[in-house]
């Protein structure tokens, strides 16, 4: 009854609020090198805008790159030297906004967001002006100049892929045992819970890491998407968000009864949550606040973090401990709950 009826009023409720093409509340970084009265005035009007929050102002271009790394800023607002002076004297000032383009999409529409706005303010500029001011907006795009789409898709289908085949693998194990009679013989062994645990994640750890590997070959020479970081720190990444997607499976397994229980839940409770609020497609700042804490408990969203700022942005554990230290702990809560649930009877 629950899989029939409430399952659907979930998901309508998900799509309805997390599907969206506009972007709200994204962080952004100014870089003003004019200091005057009408780059101020812009800005005002920008943060006042419901698209963006000025999070940082940075003092040169050297602070861009990062501010980008740090993963919180999307985009940066340059202004030129002298713009209002150049505005009043030459009826042309300059401004940059570079992108963060990990998410070609995202970069396109803030683009798109902070020209609309510029276009606003020039024409409150040129009422009853006889020569009209141009303010020309230069566009750049760090890490995915070409904006391919494929730079996006692939970390983001890599983590989908490991999450629910490292989840549906495991969820089955146990409940496998139950149903086959084979879970009395487990009971009556002298084998602690947690061994119990450990031995049913520990086999499908070396088959995930070959789909780890196998995403990662025809990422590079197939869809030629760069690595720019540290192979091995992938590579370990990889391993512990495989081992945190397997302990996820088997708590499913512990609490669920039968197979085709535990399956639906892996299925249909992992899938959209992961696709819809990883940030994987839609901007996790464009949702509502309690969609955004949900997402928090999502490890594929911390997952997508690390794997864009290895490949894409070059970072390194240094800016990515916080994302890592997550995921340790979700995999040892989730251990602990399954180590918990894990019924030494038979019901």
């Amino acid at each position: 009854m629950f899989i029939l009826f409430g399952m659907p009023i979930a998901q309508i409720m998900l799509f309805g609020f997390a599907i969206t093409n506009e972007i709200n509340n994204v962080d952004i970084a100014i870089l003003d090198k004019s200091k005057d009265a009408e780059t101020k005035l812009i800005i005002d009007k920008i943060s006042a805008s419901k698209h963006f929050n000025i999070q940082d102002e940075i003092r040169n271009e050297n602070q861009i790159e990062a501010v980008f790394k740090k993963g919180k800023v999307k985009a940066v607002l340059v202004f030129e030297k002298d713009f209002a002076q150049n505005l009043q004297t030459q009826k042309n000032g300059n401004v940059q906004v570079i992108s963060d383009a990990t998410d070609p999409n995202t970069a396109n529409t803030i683009t798109n967001y902070i020209q609309s706005i510029l276009r606003n303010y020039q024409q409150e500029l040129n009422k009853g002006t006889v020569n009209p001011y141009q303010i020309q907006v230069q566009s750049q795009m760090y890490y995915n100049p070409e904006l391919k789409s494929v730079y996006n898709f692939v970390p983001g289908v890599m983590t989908v892929i490991l999450m629910l085949v490292s989840a549906m693998m495991t969820s089955i194990s146990i409940t496998r045992e139950k149903e086959l009679g084979t879970m009395e013989i487990l009971l009556v062994s002298p084998l602690k819970p947690f061994i119990v645990i450990i031995g049913k994640v520990f086999p499908y750890i070396f088959l995930s890491i070959i789909n780890a590997i196998v995403i990662i070959v025809l990422s590079i020479f197939v869809f030629n998407v760069p690595v720019q970081g540290s192979l091995f720190l992938l590579g370990i990444e990889s391993i512990l968000f495989i081992i945190t997607s397997l302990t996820l499976g088997v708590l499913i397994s512990t609490i669920s009864e039968t197979q085709q229980t535990a399956l639906m839940i892996s299925l249909m409770g992992l899938m959209l949550p992961v696709i819809l609020l990883s940030g994987f497609i839609f901007p996790l700042s464009s949702m509502p606040l309690p969609l955004q804490y949900i997402s928090n408990i999502i490890p594929a969203k911390w997952f997508i973090i690390i794997l864009k700022g290895i490949m894409l942005k070059g970072v390194g554990i240094a800016e990515l401990w916080k994302e890592t230290v997550i995921l340790v702990i979700m995999a040892l809560v989730f251990t602990a709950i399954s180590v918990k649930k894990y019924k030494i009877r038979l019901e």
